[in-house]
């Protein structure tokens, strides 16, 4: 089978077809006959070199994916060949076939097809995971997520709309601001022409707000902290600006803030089935009713991931970029 590989650390130009032999699934995996594989933030850190790998992650690019089962491994549970699937992956999403743990899968949602179903495993778990989960967020509190264009932005700000909450975005353009705003946000932020902390300030009276979700780290912690209400939640999934930053640690202790964070990829098979199996029961029926719907902003074909890779990289995107078959 073809495979996208990275040869070495560097930009987008040392993504590389290879032939790699086709995967066997072994106790409780299946084999999925990829129709499409979503990129993520982690795939450009991985392709950097600047990203710290999971042991026994494969070479082979792609965190989620979506197609066929082609083949079972014993155990592999409800399964059965042909049904169409989307799956959280360890790697390997960037080829024609990977393995996926059985619990790791999660049906294609009726009424989406296999593009929009591929832009969904590691989004919908990262977004269930740490806004729900760990931030804890509630009907009428309010959620500030920051890139709210981005994949996990654009699915956070529907999910917490829908659920109940009251959502602020940030985002880097006018065009990026109304897609938030039409997806559910009260206010969008464009971060490049106002004050975040202003605005939502003036927005809530003051108030603030109870979760943070923020992908960015460097300068915005302590600007976070400072707009969340007595007893919010801080909760950090990246930190493209930097992770090594200054805080006034009395703002934590007066107001009661948790501060956390997480990462999904180095999760144990176990908790990773629980969180799928969360997912399907609270997210899936949303999608299935037309409620919530992955934002798609662009596809290509598995032999030009050099370039879907320099669209993410580039921050014009508004959603998922993936790669198809």
């Amino acid at each position: 089978m073809t495979a996208i590989i990275a040869e070495r650390p560097g930009g987008p130009e040392v993504l590389q077809a290879v032939q790699r032999p086709l995967p066997q699934p072994g106790h409780g995996e299946v084999l999925i006959k990829v129709a499409a594989a979503g990129l993520n933030g982690a795939d450009l850190s991985q392709r950097q070199g600047r990203y710290a790998m999971v042991p026994g992650t494969p070479d082979i690019l792609g965190l989620e994916a979506a197609g066929e089962i082609v083949g079972l491994g014993a155990g592999a549970g409800e399964w059965r060949i042909g049904d169409q699937v989307c799956a959280l992956l360890l790697g390997g999403g960037y080829a024609e076939y990977c393995t996926a743990p059985a619990g790791h899968c999660l049906p294609v949602p009726g009424g989406l097809g296999m593009v929009e179903a591929g832009a969904l495993p590691e989004v919908a778990m990262t977004v269930w995971s740490n806004v729900f989960e760990i931030g804890a967020l509630k009907p009428g509190e309010r959620l500030l997520v920051h890139g709210g264009a981005s994949g996990i932005g654009t699915l956070a700000i529907q999910l917490a709309h829908q659920l109940g909450a009251i959502v602020f975005a940030t985002a880097g353009s006018a065009e990026k601001c109304r897609r938030c705003d039409e997806l559910g946000a009260l206010r969008a932020i464009d971060y490049k022409r106002e004050d975040f902390v202003a605005a939502v300030n003036d927005a809530t009276s003051g108030r603030g707000v109870d979760v943070v979700l923020d992908m960015v780290g460097g300068d915005y912690l302590q600007r976070d902290l400072s707009i969340l209400a007595p007893g919010g939640r801080l909760v950090m999934i990246a930190s493209k600006q930097g992770s090594k930053v200054e805080l006034d640690c009395a703002v934590i202790q007066a107001k009661a803030i948790c501060l956390t964070g997480s990462r999904l990829r180095p999760r144990s098979e176990a908790e990773k089935t629980r969180l799928a199996s969360a997912v399907r029961k609270a997210v899936w029926p949303l999608i299935e009713s037309g409620r919530v719907r992955p934002v798609i902003d662009s596809t290509f074909p598995l032999a030009e991931a050099r370039r879907a890779h320099e669209r993410l990289e580039s921050g014009r995107h508004i959603g998922k970029v993936l790669l198809t078959a």
